[in-house]
């Protein structure tokens, strides 16, 4: 039987600037590093647990002591992510700390040209809630650097100043400069939900997730068929099985996979899979985990070889994220030759 350890380390994630969605501001966000010690290799193994208060099914206080029961335990089996079903977040870690134990290099999770710093994976620029000229400042310099697909948040606000607001940036930016992806975060009514797609798809919107709140799967279904806008669906997919009736059901366009949230890196294989079965495309966006995290489900997209670009640009939202070869360049995420710099969360 192989002796395996485990220990976790807190972590508390500030933000650089709050960042305001439809649901709510977030100011800091709860993380844990995750460490599994192999007593025969010498080796070991990182991953993060990381949630979304309010979003994340993980309930804080049974993860909690669940973190701290497994800190007494040796047994390898106790540690298979398939045990932890109930806590997505805790499950993701898992899986990422046994590809890193078994890894050659500790944060090499696949073998792939991303991972060797041979290719970039390309991403969104990412756009965050706030007054007109805080988002129209963001727009500029994400498209000075480059990018060409911009995410930003919709539905906290007056509706009408919303639309005056992507009536000033493709004023200034038209379609052909850059694709947009907008995220309501569920802030839609069902019955206003058409009449404000039908609005918002005269500014040439590529997408829109999550635009009325999840389990709603009849109202979710009519708008996944008449709407001007395609659909990504991404808090629906949280605590639900790949294999039960919800794609087929709501024929969405598109797919948002968050591994934290999903429950591991298996798990969002499977509904990528499901979708690319029904025609229907996916991608990826971190859960704002540190780089730990980023790092994990950048080199997964990397194996998945999926051709959308994806939501990782998440890297430089904290005051004291973990230091980490990770970087933006050319609107794309590489990895570089700058080592990790784990300091007190160094194993």
């Amino acid at each position: 039987m192989t002796s395996i350890a485990f220990d976790f380390r807190p972590l508390q994630l500030e933000f650089i600037t709050p960042a305001r969605t439809s649901r709510d501001v977030l100011y800091h966000k709860p993380s844990w590093i995750i460490y599994l010690y192999d007593h025969t290799t010498g080796k070991t193994g990182l991953g993060e647990c990381s949630i979304i208060p309010g979003l994340s099914s993980d309930d804080p206080k049974h993860l909690e002591q669940t973190l701290l029961e497994l800190r007494t335990l040796h047994d390898a089996e106790v540690f298979n992510p398939d045990n932890f079903i109930e806590l997505p977040a805790l499950r993701f870690a898992l899986e990422t700390a046994w590809r890193s134990l078994q890894a050659e290099a500790p944060f090499e999770l696949w073998t792939t040209n991303f991972a060797q710093g041979r290719a970039g994976i390309p991403i969104n620029g990412l756009i965050w809630m706030g007054d007109d000229e805080h988002v129209l400042k963001q727009i500029r310099e994400r498209a000075n650097e480059g990018f060409r697909i911009l995410k930003m948040k919709i539905g906290s606000g007056d509706f009408p100043s919303e639309l005056r607001l992507l009536q000033k940036i493709r004023d200034e930016y038209p379609a052909r400069d850059f694709e947009l992806r907008l995220d309501a975060n569920g802030a839609f009514h069902p019955p206003e939900a058409q009449k404000k797609l039908e609005q918002l798809a005269k500014f040439a919107i590529h997408s829109i997730e999550q635009p009325i709140k999840p389990r709603q799967y009849d109202a979710l279904a009519t708008l996944c068929a008449h709407s001007p806008i395609p659909i990504a669906l991404d808090e629906e997919l949280i605590g639900l099985p790949v294999d039960g009736p919800l794609l087929d059901h709501l024929q969405p366009q598109y797919l948002i996979l968050k591994p934290s949230l999903l429950g591991g890196f298996a798990v969002s294989t499977a509904w990528a899979e499901a979708a690319a079965e029904r025609g229907m495309g996916w991608w990826a966006t971190s859960a704002l985990e540190s780089n730990i995290g980023l790092n994990a489900i950048a080199q997964w997209c990397a194996a998945m070889e999926t051709s959308l670009p994806q939501g990782l640009g998440t890297g430089r939202l904290y005051t004291n994220n973990i230091g980490s070869p990770l970087h933006i360049r050319d609107a794309a995420l590489w990895m570089g030759h700058d080592v990790w710099e784990l300091g007190t969360f160094a194993p």
